[in-house]
């Protein structure tokens, strides 16, 4: 995911009272960070800026492309 598709800013998050941090794709829950996971990326999103919180939402979730998974596709075949 290029950082032109994440200037709309689809992600969001919410951090419960119990630990847990629910992340958004458009307004539908994809991940439940808990625990250490909930933990490290609330540090991570403590200060940071709108679009830095929106790549390290694009990690977690696993919508974060690269650009080379077709290079990895090609030498694995």
């Amino acid at each position: 995911m290029s950082d032109e598709k994440l200037s709309d800013h689809p992600f969001a998050y919410t951090a419960t009272k119990n630990g847990k941090v629910l992340i958004s794709w458009y307004g539908k829950q994809v991940t439940i960070l808990a625990g250490e996971q909930a933990a490290k990326f609330l540090k991570a999103a403590e200060g940071a800026d709108d679009d830095a919180i929106q790549q390290l939402m694009a990690r977690v979730t696993g919508n974060f492309k690269r650009g080379n998974e077709k290079l990895a596709k090609k030498k694995n075949a």
